[in-house]
């Protein structure tokens, strides 16, 4: 099912989403990897306030290329997010609600999901030219210094994504394999 969604990403919207849906998602999104996640963590550690406000927001694991001429953005395609995973706990647990990224996700984010009422979003790993025509406008907001690793504060209209694991845990890696085998029999 396709379904349109409009940050902030509330729990009330995050618990209409299920494994698998197909969602268009517009409004403001943050973009962050490894080292930014790391710096933010640290912050959170040390009892300071961060740069932005995650509270029902939706983090896209990305480091886009540089934009050409005439674009907002240059090529904006999702990187692998187990490398955040030392990290995702510590941003749901303060109000973040919906990640973006590629590939499988650990426990422990998982449990963090359904604790606190967030989606992980998959988005077409190879498709970034595509995706950054849905990015309307980007401007870094912190830690500049980490180049594309930077935080950026992105407009998107009708960036596509499915949801991979849903508020309740369901997984849809899980799920479509569970499927697929069952189908071999």
């Amino acid at each position: 099912m396709e379904k349109r969604i409009t940050t902030p990403l509330t729990l009330e919207k995050t618990k209409d989403l299920h494994c698998g849906d197909n969602v268009l998602i517009s409004g403001v999104i943050y973009t962050g990897r490894d080292a930014a996640h790391k710096r933010l963590c640290e912050l959170l550690a040390e009892g300071k306030e961060l740069p932005i406000d995650v509270t029902d927001a939706i983090i896209y694991y990305v480091g886009p290329a540089p934009a050409q001429p005439g674009q907002v953005i240059g090529s904006a395609g999702p990187t692998t997010s187990y490398r955040m995973d030392a990290y995702a706990p510590d941003l749901l647990n303060i109000g973040l609600k919906g990640m973006i990224g590629k590939g499988k996700r650990n426990e422990a984010v998982v449990n963090a999901m359904k604790e606190n009422g967030a989606v992980y979003f998959g988005a077409i790993g190879g498709a970034g030219a595509l995706l950054a025509k849905c990015i309307k406008k980007a401007e870094v907001v912190a830690y500049e210094d980490l180049g594309a690793e930077a935080i950026r504060r992105l407009e998107v209209e009708d960036l596509p994504a499915v949801v991979i694991i849903d508020s309740e845990g369901n997984n849809l890696y899980e799920q479509g394999r569970a499927e697929y085998l069952s189908m071999e029999k």
